[in-house]
């Protein structure tokens, strides 16, 4: 069976099946800076694998979009201070245009 969180008719923010799940998330709130915005959209990345039966202990692989490279210490800052340091997983971060005022989005996957 294939769990999935949708947030449009079209796509979903998250979704798992047997033993693997991934999420994609942003900052609900995109007026803040880079460090605001990766907390947001670390703590939802929380949610959202808590709802997919999963935790951050457990995540694979993460792919970190960022809109402007120079900003990747704010970035590192706030997945420092969230990451789990007994289970760091794979992590790629690339400067990419996001849309509207978005300036992270971040895509894990994780075991359950």
């Amino acid at each position: 069976m294939i769990t999935r969180l949708p947030d449009h008719p079209t796509r979903c923010e998250g979704v798992a099946w047997d033993k693997l799940a991934t999420t994609v998330c942003l900052a609900d709130d995109n007026s803040q800076g880079m460090y605001m915005q990766a907390k947001e959209a670390l703590a939802n990345i929380d949610k959202n694998l808590e709802k997919l039966g999963s935790h951050k202990s457990k995540i694979l692989t993460a792919m970190v979009y960022i809109t402007d490279i120079a900003l990747k210490p704010e970035l590192n800052r706030a997945w420092d201070e969230w990451a789990d340091r007994d289970n760091p997983p794979l992590r790629a971060c690339v400067a990419v245009t996001l849309e509207g005022k978005d300036l992270v989005e971040i895509i894990v996957t994780a075991t359950r």
